[in-house]
């Protein structure tokens, strides 16, 4: 699996979120304003199929997509690099930053402790 842009990732968020779409269901589903153009939209969902996130089922000329990659997956797939590359693979570190960074409330840190209890 390979890594996407922030663009390419925000695309994806919106197909995962239809499940089936046209490039006109992604653009409307888009909080721009104003919207970006049909061509844009539609080149980024190219580099996704070409990446093997997305697929297509053709009508003619139209194109509809749909999600290769589940979102879990690709979390999955995301975490595993954030969790090499940024805290050196270190289990500390991450919970280090998510007490300290993320502020985690007494009962959430209680939760963890119980987690960690029961593996």
């Amino acid at each position: 699996m390979e890594d996407l842009t922030k663009t390419e990732e925000r695309i994806m968020q919106v197909i995962w979120q239809l499940e089936k779409c046209f490039v006109k269901d992604i653009i409307d589903k888009l909080d721009d304003d104003p919207k970006p153009p049909y061509t844009t939209i539609s080149s980024v969902v190219r580099i996704l199929e070409t990446k093997g996130f997305v697929g297509h089922k053709a009508y003619g000329k139209t194109h509809e997509y749909f999600p290769l990659v589940t979102r879990e997956d690709f979390g999955k797939f995301s975490f595993k690099r954030m969790f090499r590359e940024y805290f050196g693979g270190r289990p500390e570190k991450v919970l280090s930053f998510m007490i300290e960074e993320e502020h985690l409330s007494p009962a959430d840190l209680e939760q963890l402790k119980k987690f960690i209890d029961q593996q």
